[in-house]
């Protein structure tokens, strides 16, 4: 076994032992992150005479459950790479459900298409890689977060505003004008037992959502109410024993036809879609 390898091999072995249920990827990503390779080309580097000591450093911090993101830098999100750390939700792979019905909305040339609560920016820049054509607004509260935003949009056209979603008036200018609205808001409720990569490093506003879940869903569907044009199209993430209650928040309102729960690629429900009637 070569170097390399065996490294990697026990790496994973140290992963695992700390519960982390993709020790070996991780172990992997590791250790193309030091060698400055996609992880496909592992087989063919030749490590520098550091590379033991500098893996077998960040293998230990991601033993202590510290987010493979944050030791790497980045995270994927469909067709994007985006830029994380400390004080930015990291993108899951769960919304990228919630991106794949948003890539089946229409959405007219220059249209406007509006990402709320948008962390890194990943539902916007997915979505503008979409429909370079559209007019896309990615609205954000945490000036931490958007920190990270503004990296990840630099040059890419996504327009950035820092505001809670919960202003009164927010965006006044285009009410009745967007035609899709995307959002995956903090909607966890609050005491809920989460993994220490997420309730240790993941920016708790990003994630609780009061004592049901709803503070920012409630909110979010009157803004969208507010926003979209007729046969305009809203999609809202949420915990996954909140559906029927953002459906009833949605049905509440009396602006919505076609409300339906979506759920995921595990079977999960995920988020719920409405049509501006």
């Amino acid at each position: 076994m070569s170097g390399l390898r065996r490294e990697i091999s026990d790496g994973a072995a140290i992963l695992a032992a700390a519960g982390i249920d993709s020790a070996r990827a991780d172990a992997e990503q590791l250790a193309a992150h030091i060698a400055g390779v996609d992880r496909g080309l592992l087989a063919f580097v030749e490590p520098e005479p550091d590379f033991g000591q500098r893996y077998r450093a960040l293998v230990d911090q991601r033993a202590r459950r510290v987010p493979l993101q944050h030791l790497i830098g980045t995270a994927a999100f469909g067709p994007v790479t985006l830029t994380v750390g400390p004080g930015v939700f990291i993108p899951r792979p769960e919304t990228e459900a919630l991106l794949e019905w948003a890539h089946t909305v229409p959405v007219s040339a220059g249209g406007v298409i509006v990402d709320l609560c948008t962390g890194s920016a990943a539902l916007a820049l997915a979505l503008a890689a979409h429909r370079p054509d559209a007019r896309v607004i990615a609205v954000e509260r945490s000036a931490e977060a958007l920190r990270y935003a503004r990296m990840n949009t630099e040059g890419s056209g996504v327009e950035l505003v820092h505001a809670d979603v919960r202003q009164p008036g927010l965006l006044a200018e285009l009410d009745g004008t967007v035609e899709l609205i995307v959002a995956n808001p903090p909607y966890i409720p609050d005491g809920a037992v989460l993994e220490p990569e997420v309730a240790e490093h993941d920016p708790h506003q990003a994630l609780f959502g009061g004592p049901d879940g709803m503070d920012v869903i409630v909110p979010i569907v009157g803004l969208a109410a507010r926003l979209l044009r007729p046969g305009g199209r809203v999609g809202v993430e949420h915990d996954d024993t909140t559906s029927a209650a953002t459906a009833d928040v949605f049905a509440g309102h009396g602006a919505f036809d076609g409300i339906a729960a979506r759920r995921d690629l595990t079977g999960r429900p995920r988020f719920v879609t409405a049509v501006r009637s």
